[in-house]
């Protein structure tokens, strides 16, 4: 079949240029032929997304159908749309890039073969063809020859929805259609919400119709095949701690994990930008070089180096590059099952200790909390930390109830005694303004003790709030900060900042305790506030 038939049997007649898998030097050319981008020089492509810098998760929709009515966890999250008004949306989309020059990519999704997901994107620039990549996992040449897609993804930045006909909230949107497997995106350049459109897929898909746990973590793999697994929301440390010289990167965002192993759903990483430095974080700076793609970054004046630490546009500057600009990248990116997961917190009320042991039950009641603190900012009349809450480290991504995920996770624990550990990045001896963060060397030593087995036999202590099984002992970590209240000088001052953080978590669990089981429930802090 021609390239022409294919389009127009998803409903698109070109009258402009298309362009059918072109290689990334010719997307690149292509961008800079458009004026849409400029050479940094690392060799990375920089360009602008334009209105919006980030994801819009109020403008997300999810097709309310026959398939999706009663799977779907229904309102802040999912947004349902109605079969009729995706499909009149759909047809002006069609139309709308029948009248631009369009850029096609096949790709697929799931580093393991039996979960393949083909998926073909089309969109409006070439900088987001290269996104797609860049991003998802590349087919061979010969795979090309004979590529079919299940998801079809439609990306068109220049298309405004009009509320009043289209039924959005207003001229951006993000609409997933699970029954004729379509995503629909517009309005926004915003390359994101390409690839958590695909994640949002999976995250339904694979729990759902195949039994396998989907998981918004990065994963590694040490010498003797030990998985480990990184949960964490943002500004917990989750890249820097996963991305370990001494063992080998499975993925850094998206993973599955079935029966045998942890497979990454992505063929690259989308790296946060902001104060990157080649000290800092030295495999994510060597991955910015030609065939990446930086967004909404600024230079140092007069020059084409990379201003990392200017945020002008926005904080969320991002380098999308193939995994395997990563040196210590494991392919394929699959793993075993994880003999460690490690769930890190930021806990800016210096509450939570450093590492601590959790049974099944606090596993799952942790894993639907998805706990961090923001710290105080420059806003006026913020004094002290801000709680996050986002259920299954993921919440925007989720569209299952988040007790789905949480027993799938359970049962796996269960099954393959893996060890859970809480691991707090945040404060000790005090809250923010009053502690001191907790050292990154003392972190690194802690998660290469349980990496190295050094905990299978040691004694640990339980902390009285929240029932953490807190080791005694650690190599390379003072032992007086491996028990946060001992780290504070008024030990009441401490009692009554753990009480408060208890009855936060209480109350953000309330919305999950009608799904959740009692051995969820009994995972949760064991003394709340009165």
């Amino acid at each position: 079949m021609e390239y022409i038939d294919h389009l127009k049997n998803i409903g698109i007649v070109p009258t402009k240029e298309f362009f059918w898998n072109l290689s990334a030097p010719q997307l690149i050319s292509q961008t800079l032929r458009n004026g849409e981008g400029i050479i940094a020089s690392s060799g990375a492509l920089a360009c602008d997304t334009g209105e919006f810098t980030g994801r819009s998760p109020k403008d997300k929709y999810v097709v309310k159908d026959e398939k999706t009515a009663d799977s779907i966890w229904w309102g802040e999250i999912n947004h349902p749309f109605l079969p009729e008004d995706f499909d009149r949306l759909y047809d002006r989309v069609a139309s709308h890039l029948s009248y631009k020059d369009i850029y096609i990519k096949d790709v697929y999704a799931c580093a393991k073969s039996e979960y393949r997901l083909n998926i073909r994107v089309i969109t409006e620039n070439p900088w987001q063809s290269l996104f797609a990549n860049n991003l998802f996992l590349r087919p061979s040449e010969k795979e090309l020859e004979t590529f079919t897609h299940e998801w079809l993804i439609l990306a068109a930045p220049s298309f405004k929805a009009d509320p009043k006909i289209d039924k959005t909230l207003q001229h951006n949107f993000t609409i997933i259609n699970f029954t004729k497997k379509v995503i629909l995106i517009g309005g926004s350049a915003y390359t994101g919400e390409i690839k958590k459109g695909i994640f949002t897929v999976l995250n339904y898909l694979l729990p759902h119709e195949k039994n396998v746990l989907s998981m918004h973590c990065s994963a590694n793999i040490g010498t003797e095949g030990d998985t480990a697994v990184f949960f964490g929301l943002s500004g917990t440390g989750k890249t820097t701690l996963s991305a370990d010289p001494s063992r080998k990167l499975i993925g850094d965002d998206e993973h599955g994990w079935d029966d045998d192993h942890v497979f990454n759903f992505e063929g690259g990483c989308y790296a946060k930008c902001y104060g990157l430095s080649r000290e800092k974080e030295p495999q994510i700076f060597s991955a910015i070089r030609y065939g990446t793609l930086l967004e909404n970054i600024r230079f140092l004046e007069g020059t084409d180096i990379v201003d990392y630490e200017n945020v002008s546009v926005t904080e969320n500057t991002r380098a999308a590059y193939p995994i395997e600009f990563i040196d210590n990248a494991i392919l394929p990116s699959i793993g075993g099952i994880p003999n460690n997961i490690f769930f890190l917190t930021c806990d800016a009320f210096g509450v939570l200790p450093p590492i601590s042991k959790l049974t099944v039950g606090q596993a799952m009641y942790h894993f639907i909390s998805g706990y961090t603190a923001k710290v105080a900012g420059t806003e006026a009349g913020i004094t002290e930390p801000q709680t996050t809450f986002s259920a299954c480290f993921g919440k925007p991504f989720l569209p299952l109830h988040p007790t789905k995920y949480a027993e799938l996770l359970g049962k796996k624990l269960k099954d393959n005694k893996v060890n859970v550990w809480l691991i707090n990045t945040g404060w000790s001896g005090g809250a923010y303004g009053t502690g001191e963060r907790i050292k990154l060397a003392y972190t690194r030593a802690m998660i290469a003790a349980v990496l190295e087995k050094k905990f299978e036999n040691a004694d640990f202590t339980m902390d009285d709030v929240f029932g953490l099984h807190i080791p005694l002992q650690c190599d390379g970590v003072p032992s007086e900060i491996l028990n946060p209240k001992n780290t504070w000088t008024d030990q009441s001052k401490y009692d009554e900042m753990a009480l408060g953080l208890a009855a936060k978590f209480t109350e953000n669990f309330k919305d999950f305790e009608s799904f959740a089981g009692q051995e969820i429930i009994n995972g949760g802090p064991v003394l709340q506030s009165k």
